[in-house]
């Protein structure tokens, strides 16, 4: 429940507002990147960004300035390890643990193609994938916690997956 005069800058709203999102900015950010530790820091630099800017957003806005902030740090540490890969591809002293740089970016395209394939989903397919592949539900708690029946919720996922196998079908 929102209030107009509601202000992210004062610290009892800015700690509400991070108590009813970090759990979905976490799973947000490590769908975008697959590593917990990641999208951990992921998290945190969105949160750091928002108190530093708090007088610039509304309340109202803050949860899509959360998201699009988690998802453009992503792509700033996507764009990042490329520079990186192109280094280590040009640098013929580097041993990245017997990987050779082809195989990294090859690993590291197969991962954009997936998350790719992962967007194309839709809202309701998404949602049940994650929540079943990255939380670990069961259909049944998926179900309960959607309010909706079993069968929806295997019905999605059976779509989300054959989307998925369409889509990363040539990988």
């Amino acid at each position: 429940m929102t209030h107009p005069n509601q202000n992210l800058c004062e610290e009892l709203y800015f700690n509400s507002f991070y108590m009813e999102h970090v759990k979905s900015a976490s799973n947000f950010a490590y769908y975008k990147c697959g590593d917990s530790d990641a999208s951990l820091d992921l998290v945190q630099d969105a949160f750091s960004k928002i108190w530093e800017n708090c007088s610039k957003i509304e309340f109202a806005k803050a949860k899509t300035y959360l998201f699009t902030t988690i998802n453009n740090l992503f792509l700033n540490t996507v764009k990042h390890k490329k520079v990186v890969l192109q280094y280590a591809k040009e640098s013929p002293y580097l041993d990245r643990n017997n990987q050779s740089p082809q195989y990294i970016m090859e690993e590291e395209e197969f991962k954009q193609k997936l998350q790719k394939a992962i967007a194309l989903l839709t809202d309701a397919q998404r949602e049940v994938f994650l929540l079943n592949r990255i939380e670990g539900k069961k259909y049944r708690e998926i179900a309960e916690l959607l309010d909706i029946s079993q069968k929806a919720v295997e019905k999605r996922m059976s779509g989300a997956l054959q989307t998925l196998r369409e889509k990363i079908e040539n990988i």
